[in-house]
């Protein structure tokens, strides 16, 4: 009987051994991208660094189990279209693309990296996702402000200076894509 004991003993403990191997296994270290329009400043560091800290505060450590590959164009198209190339053959889990200017430039390099944008005016309208609600392909995110809205702040204007006749709105058409009540 102590045999059989035995036997079975050593059989379940080698049972657990490819579990406990398993167990012991480093964690996945997750890669994030981040493109962004900015100059290597102090405003750019403190934008990544929030970054950070809102992904440490859900359990995200940057070195850890995740790690992110930051790039500044600076504003400029050469180096945007070169850092969202750098970045789509890191083959990150994710890229962060900051504004209208290197969201294009990372959908032009990968169909297959999730893309998540933020700070981006008008992103149906630019033709970068399909509608708000449902995205299609693999990017999503968030708007820099509703375009509706825009008729409040002509009204708020006339609340707070009502002998004002006139307003003008200033855009860089190369920048900012044109908001839909401004179609012809």
């Amino acid at each position: 009987m102590r045999r059989r004991n035995f036997i079975a003993g050593l059989a379940s403990t080698a049972a657990a051994w490819p579990v406990a191997a398993r167990a012991q296994q480093p964690e996945r270290v997750r890669r994030i991208g981040v493109l962004m329009p900015s100059v290597d400043d102090l405003e750019a560091r403190t934008r990544v660094t929030t970054f950070q800290q809102a992904l440490q505060g859900l359990g995200w450590t940057n070195g850890r189990n995740v790690h992110i590959e930051t790039r500044l164009s600076a504003g400029k198209a050469a180096d945007t279209r070169k850092y969202a190339a750098e970045l789509a053959a890191l083959a990150p889990d994710v890229i962060l693309a900051v504004g209208s200017a290197g969201l294009p430039a990372v959908l032009e390099e990968t169909q297959t990296v999730p893309i998540v944008f933020v700070v981006v005016p008008d992103p149906v309208g630019s033709g970068f996702v399909y509608s708000l609600s449902q995205p299609g392909g693999n990017a999503t995110g968030f708007m820099m402000f509703e375009y509706n809205l825009c008729g409040k702040w002509v009204e708020l204007l006339k609340e707070i200076a009502p002998r004002v006749t006139r307003a003008a709105v200033l855009r860089d058409p190369a920048v900012t894509p044109r908001p839909n009540w401004m179609r012809t």
